[in-house]
């Protein structure tokens, strides 16, 4: 056990604990003395899902990553499970079914729902032993088991995870050997698809505000859509938010209002800054310096753990660390783009530092998993070869 803590990688824990600590005091900064809501002692609870996110990260880190791949459909299916139980059970909020209540405590299933997915994904891919995926038999099963607790999810509202589904198809498919003409084929046909819709939202605007409001009665949609495609018809509900997340942002200028000083912020004009919008609150206070220091923690992160990808001697390590690679840059992204523009808003939560307890203990949950890919997947002797390059560093 000695020698597997000393092997643990310095620099991701340091960034988990640097992100920690933006999270808390980021939170600290929009909830201390709200007027308009109560929300004292959030940095505290915050706290608290960061103490039980590192005894997750801890425990996963010394049990063998390669059980749960072992496990994985079992897993699904009870992930599956959980998915369908919150559309009879599940608490709404924002108009949408997110989560359970447990003994008083929230759980969205839709959140550990994308590690579950995955763990299978990489189970199935690494049975194929580096061949090439065909269609028929590598692309649709694996497209079939994403698009089951897509379609579920997509049901209970819930649109930002239900892409994040998506994304981790795709960086899975990439990194399986997926061919080339497979892959554009696909990338012709998703964005060809991608474009027409928003072509034809834009210029058919209010017969797609009809369709999405009266057929499928998902009014929500629309005031996601219009803020980031027609802006100008957008109504000042929908607006609202990412107008206000725009006006803050920009205020920050290049070195912020100052810690507990935005003015947008601190005066309530921007809806759930700790949550969804806390980028607003870096944007704002510490200006393009302090959110380009917040990415450069994100990138380092998310550099080290391709590195441990590289590394990895045994088949699965790469799929899960590349899976989960996706799942936090797809968050990232979606998140802060949201903000600025240039992404509709789906409500995704910004990694590590948006208060919420069950998204920050399954992205330790991940972390955990890398570690044990790191300490674990350099063990097996014969079977993957390390690039030549990697080989002679290591």
């Amino acid at each position: 056990m000695l020698e597997k803590l000393k092997k643990i990688d310095s620099v991701i824990l340091i960034v988990l604990v640097m992100l920690m600590v933006i999270s808390i005091f980021s939170i600290y900064s929009v909830t201390n003395g709200r007027l308009v809501q109560k929300l004292d002692g959030f940095h505290l609870q915050m706290l608290k899902y960061y103490i039980v996110g590192f005894v997750a990260f801890f425990v996963l880190t010394f049990v063998d990553y390669r059980i749960f791949v072992k496990y994985a459909l079992y897993i699904y299916i009870l992930g599956i499970g959980l998915l369908v139980s919150v559309s009879f059970f599940g608490k709404v909020k924002n108009g949408a079914q997110l989560g359970l209540e447990i003994g008083g405590l929230s759980f969205q299933p839709a959140e550990l729902f994308k590690l579950i997915l995955i763990l299978l994904l990489a189970s199935i891919l690494v049975r194929k032993q580096g061949a090439a995926l065909t269609f028929w038999k590598g692309v649709v099963p694996l497209a079939l088991l994403t698009l089951l607790p897509f379609v579920i999810v997509i049901v209970q509202n819930d649109l930002g995870n239900a892409l994040s589904y998506i994304v981790i198809l795709i960086g899975l498919l990439w990194i399986g050997n997926i061919k080339i003409s497979h892959a554009l084929i696909g990338l012709f046909i998703v964005g060809g698809l991608g474009l027409a819709g928003i072509l034809s939202y834009i210029h058919y605007h209010d017969e797609a505000v009809y369709f999405f409001e009266e057929t499928l009665g998902r009014k929500h949609l629309v005031d996601r859509f219009d803020p980031w495609l027609v802006p100008d018809l957008a109504s000042d509900d929908a607006s609202y938010h990412t107008k206000n997340a725009k006006v803050a942002i920009a205020s920050g200028g290049m070195n912020g209002e100052g810690y507990m000083q935005g003015s947008s912020v601190q005066s309530n004009r921007v809806p759930y800054t700790y949550s969804d919008a806390i980028f607003v609150q870096i944007a704002e206070e510490f200006g393009f310096v302090g959110s380009a220091l917040l990415l450069l923690l994100f990138f380092i992160l998310l550099h080290r753990m391709i590195l441990i990808a590289l590394e990895s001697r045994e088949r699965s390590g790469p799929f899960l660390i590349i899976g989960i690679t996706a799942m936090l840059l797809y968050q990232i992204l979606e998140n802060i783009g949201a903000f600025i523009g240039l992404m509709p808003l789906t409500g995704i939560t910004l990694p590590f530092i948006s208060y919420g307890g069950t998204s920050l203990l399954i992205n330790m949950a991940c972390m955990g998993i890398v570690m044990s890919v790191h300490l674990y997947g350099r063990d097996v002797k014969d079977d993957l070869q390390l690039p030549t390059a990697l080989a002679m560093k290591l």
